[in-house]
């Protein structure tokens, strides 16, 4: 591997970590902040907070949600060929764009939630203090948009990761102080009070991007100025046309989350009473499946949520500078390291299933759906990275179409699975799982197309070998401790990692090439395991 490949790779490992970091604060600080708005709005005031919560995700999915990623693509591919003013002017070109789009959903949402209401869109009309109040969100996460897909096109990872914290952490407070400060006047307004939060949030993010961009604008001073002028300029009309063309599958990509959410309310409750289940009990399966299954599965695939944002610029650098053995090295690497996490989260929560549902939700009867959505992580994970590859190949529309594809397989089976008795949630959470599955196997098989890489047998059988000693020490601490109540957990999970790390040594799936790569601690961990005789 060459020393600029090598590089390259450290780069976007690195981008990885430290949105893996920045994920996992954001998420720390939006559990604290639950519990503690719930106790200020009660069920009630948070159920008004949440009514004008899909409208706003709407708006900012359609406005902005493939803007970075398309912005990050082709900032990158300019890079790549030195072309500095062009990746400037791609950057203008969009910041002018968004600040119109943004005005406009902005603008839709605020002077639109008496018709929402009116037209009964919205049940409850106290809720259009909320609608009201997330508007000025709209605008300021639709422009700050363009700074995170030209600073993320640099492969620039910290500016996201400091903004998304500041985002929440901010966002919460003031959550929490306009909530309290206007309960006096009624829960609707305490409820809108908290819907402020996202506005100035997203105000505060949009101020941290704008200071990072203003030092790498002064970097960058020398370079431009050095550039030959006589290199072509791209007229807006085509940057425009690119953009749109990039982004507008992205969206839909993102958009086809809530979808399929709402096409899981409509299809599970009415398929589990058909399997003979009352209605609040299939009431209750669904929550289990939905509100405690599924987050945990997302929680799994932080890292490789992180990885694909890191990824995406990563490999059109490599494309534009039509170096395919970077890109499959970089595939390669990417699938490595998600196998070598994803497998061993997979059978951590597949073996403490039962446990972590008494423990986390005090609710036992969610183990099935969570043991049974657990191999999700595994396909979650591959299709979050094969998506992020294809997405770096310019190939955008690609991920739609698959989703697609898989969300029709899932239909078909959620539909006749759900309703057989002895399945019940658990054939609901098979075709969540089908879901994933499909589409990523149909994303490896393009990629495969684009770039000739296929996964080796070694990559997936070593961390499996590993997860499977891993799963036994996990049953066997729990037989151990079993008299400990829910402390046995905690020894299980505190077992489990040693376990995992020796299992995989032990097999061969981690060498001194793959710490080597590592960001931050590789070096440190290498250099002890060679202490110990290892990795020599």
């Amino acid at each position: 591997m060459s020393a600029d490949s090598k590089a390259s790779n450290s780069k976007f490992l690195k981008g990885t970590l430290i949105l893996t970091a920045s994920s996992i604060v954001v998420k720390v600080i939006g559990s604290l902040n639950w519990i503690i708005l719930s106790r200020v709005l009660g069920g009630e005031g948070i159920g008004l907070y949440q009514m004008g919560f899909p409208i706003y995700l709407m708006a900012i999915t359609v406005s902005s949600a493939g803007v970075p990623v398309a912005i990050s693509i082709i900032t990158s591919e300019k890079l790549a060929n030195k072309d500095y003013r062009g990746a400037k002017r791609v950057f203008n070109v969009s910041l002018r764009v968004l600040l119109l789009t943004g005005l406009l959903f902005s603008s839709s949402l605020f002077f639109g939630a008496d018709w929402l209401v009116n037209n009964h869109i919205i049940r409850d009309s106290r809720a259009y203090y909320s609608i009201i109040a997330l508007a000025p969100a709209v605008f300021f996460v639709t422009f700050l948009a363009s700074f995170r897909g030209y600073l993320q096109g640099w492969q620039i990872m910290t500016p996201t990761a400091v903004s998304e914290i500041v985002e929440q952490l901010t966002r919460v407070i003031t959550m929490l102080v306009f909530a309290d400060l206007f309960m006096p006047y009624g829960l609707a307004f305490a409820a809108g009070g908290a819907s402020m939060g996202a506005g100035v949030g997203a105000f505060c993010a949009l101020l941290v991007l704008i200071w990072f961009y203003r030092r790498l604008k002064q970097r960058l001073q020398k370079e431009m100025a050095e550039q030959d002028d006589s290199a072509p300029v791209e007229s807006a009309g085509h940057i425009i046309k690119r953009l749109l063309k990039l982004a507008l599958p992205v969206s839909l990509t993102s958009l086809m989350l809530p979808i399929g959410a709402n096409l899981d309310l409509l299809i599970v409750p009415q398929r589990l009473e058909a399997a003979g289940f009352n209605i609040h009990h299939a009431t209750e399966l669904f929550g289990y499946l939905t509100g405690m299954a599924v987050p945990l599965v997302n929680l799994a695939t932080i890292f490789t949520a992180a990885m694909t944002i890191s990824l995406v610029p990563s490999i059109s650098e490599s494309r534009a500078l039509s170096s395919f053995e970077a890109i499959r090295d970089k595939i390669r690497i990417a699938f490595r390291v998600a196998m070598i996490i994803t497998f061993p989260c997979f059978m951590g929560l597949y073996c403490l299933a039962e446990k972590v549902a008494a423990l986390v939700y005090n609710a036992p009867g969610a183990a099935p759906a969570i043991q049974t959505m657990s191999i999700g992580i595994l396909f979650l994970g591959m299709h979050q990275i094969s998506t992020g590859i294809l997405q770096g190949l310019g190939r955008t529309a690609i991920p739609v179409i698959n989703m697609i594809i898989a969300c029709i397989v899932k239909i078909v089976m959620s539909w006749y699975l759900t309703a057989v008795p002895e399945l019940g949630i658990r054939g609901a959470s098979m075709a969540t799982v089908a879901d994933f599955a499909v589409a990523a196997i149909i994303n490896m098989g393009f990629i495969y197309k684009l770039t000739g890489y296929s996964f080796s047998v070694g990559s997936i059988i070593r961390p499996c070998f590993a997860s499977g000693v891993m799963g036994a020490a996990i049953y066997g601490v729990l037989m151990l401790t079993e008299s400990m109540g829910m402390w046995c957990v905690l020894f299980a999970m505190a077992a489990a990692v040693p376990v995992y790390a020796l299992a995989l040594l032990a097999c061969g799936g981690l060498n001194k090439e793959d710490l080597d790569n590592v960001p931050f601690v590789g070096r440190r961990l290498l250099a002890v395991g060679q202490r110990f005789g290892l990795f020599k």
